[in-house]
């Protein structure tokens, strides 16, 4: 297999058409499974997949053809350059059609070898399971790690890279018929605290020594930062400018406009995304391989900076590509690949003590629109709803399906806890970089109750 960046250069040497941009991801991957107490499998393997977008211009309209393929043989190169050329002559007029922008040179890590991953970033992770498959508890789960380089280039200069670790360990802990969840997002696997994971899934099987069977209803409801990462996700994705401004959104505004300059909540609340946070750095610069309400082909290798979309509780940005931007009189934004939500001060512990009768909810499951004007989700919970009396944990409850939006959650908190690093239990396979606060929810819906288990 030849390198990458000579993969680049071929295709573009390739082209024939007006612009061509090549992106090419090399990704090394690794898992790790166990159950019943037992490591089960484990894995490791390499693969390559190459993206070539064609443009034509044809006067005042472009159009665009992209090609993928995970083809290794340098042989294929030009067929796939042809393929996305033939894409792009058939194509209709691009909406986002903006000029490519220009390069400036070969960055300084352009031909650095590309980093690889394999079974012994998980030496550490395993160990402790091992220590944890001697308790009482049964566990089971899955650790993954994927380690993605990918080179960007296009027919006028640009060439970029960037290689982007994502690590996750899910432990599912099961006693007596009783189940809970926990998970952790890491890029390189030196900070796991995996006894410290294990510790805390004891503590909520102990809770589940009792139960409680409880009515649907509207609860006050603690919100730690996995469950809040769900639903701020969801949210974050669907912050796309034309959207809102074409009245098809939750973020549109009545008579017309958008919602932007709306204050939501009264809590300190900012919604960012920054490809710099620390801890959670992800690509600093535009890598499409296909266009979206929120992300545009012509704007590949455009910087990417933080962006507050909510900030100190007001919604302060929506998405915009440079060409959504220019047709509707505002400034690029582009997320990064990461949401982070600051504000708050309070430690669960005190959130907890601090509530007469209500629920603590740690794992969301199952997330659907239900009506994408509103922003109104549904899904259910799982894995551990615990009932709060008196400032303390006393037993676990049943399961529901719940119907909130991320939108009124956010009007109706009352409290907002310290901001910690999390896996979101719906969206981790997708959305691994969050950092969000625990909500204290007042009247959180718990619509019907769930037979799920």
């Amino acid at each position: 297999m030849i390198p990458a960046q000579q993969v680049v250069e071929l295709a573009l040497q390739a082209a024939t058409v007006d612009e061509t941009i090549v992106i090419v991801t090399d990704t090394a991957e690794a898992s790790l499974r166990w159950a019943g107490n037992s490591m089960t499998t484990n894995g490791v393997s390499t693969t390559r997949t190459t993206t070539v977008i064609s443009v034509v211009r044809k006067g005042d309209t472009s159009h665009t053809g992209a090609v993928r393929s995970s083809d290794v043989n340098p042989a294929a190169i030009p067929v796939l350059v042809a393929a996305a050329e033939h894409a792009a002559h058939a194509a209709p007029d691009a909406r986002d059609s903006a000029p490519l922008l220009s390069g400036n040179g070969i960055p300084d890590d352009w031909n650095a070898p590309v980093p690889e991953t394999g079974a012994a970033v998980f030496a550490d992770v395993a160990e402790s399971l091992s220590r944890g498959f001697g308790r009482t508890d049964r566990l089971y789960g899955y650790a993954h790690h994927v380690v993605e380089t990918t080179f960007l280039a296009t027919s006028t200069g640009i060439r970029r890279r960037f290689t982007q670790p994502t690590g996750t360990v899910e432990v599912n802990a099961k006693r007596d018929g009783a189940s809970a969840w926990a998970g952790v997002s890491t890029p390189w696997f030196v900070d796991v605290q995996t006894d410290a994971l294990l510790d805390d899934l004891a503590l909520r099987l102990g809770w589940a020594e009792r139960t409680v069977e409880l009515p649907a209803g509207r609860y006050e409801t603690l919100m730690p930062p996995s469950t809040v990462a769900d639903m701020m996700i969801y949210l974050g994705w669907s912050m796309d400018g034309r959207g809102a401004e074409e009245g098809r959104s939750a973020l549109s505004a009545p008579g017309g406009g958008t919602r932007v300059g709306e204050r939501l909540t009264d809590l300190p609340l900012t919604m960012y995304s920054d490809p710099f946070a620390t801890g959670l750095q992800c690509a600093p610069f535009v890598a499409a391989a296909s266009g979206s309400e929120t992300v545009s082909v012509f704007d590949n290798g455009m910087d990417i900076g933080r962006v507050d979309w909510i900030r100190d509780g007001v919604i302060n940005a929506l998405a915009y590509p440079r060409a959504a931007a220019t047709e509707f009189g505002t400034t690029p934004a582009v997320p990064a690949d990461n949401l982070l939500m600051t504000g708050g001060s309070a430690e669960l512990a005190d959130m907890v003590a601090a509530t007469e009768r209500g629920l603590l909810l740690t794992t969301l499951w199952y997330i659907r629109t239900v009506d994408p004007t509103t922003l109104l989700l549904t899904g259910l919970t799982r894995d551990g709803v615990y009932l709060i009396e008196d400032g303390e944990v006393t037993a676990a409850v049943n399961n529901f399906r719940f119907n909130e939006s991320p939108l009124d959650l956010l009007r109706r908190a009352t409290e907002a806890g310290v901001a910690e690093q999390t896996l979101p239990r719906e969206w981790g396979d997708w959305a691994t970089r969050a950092v969000m606060p625990t909500l204290r929810i007042p009247d959180f819906h718990m619509s019907s109750v769930s037979q799920a288990q």
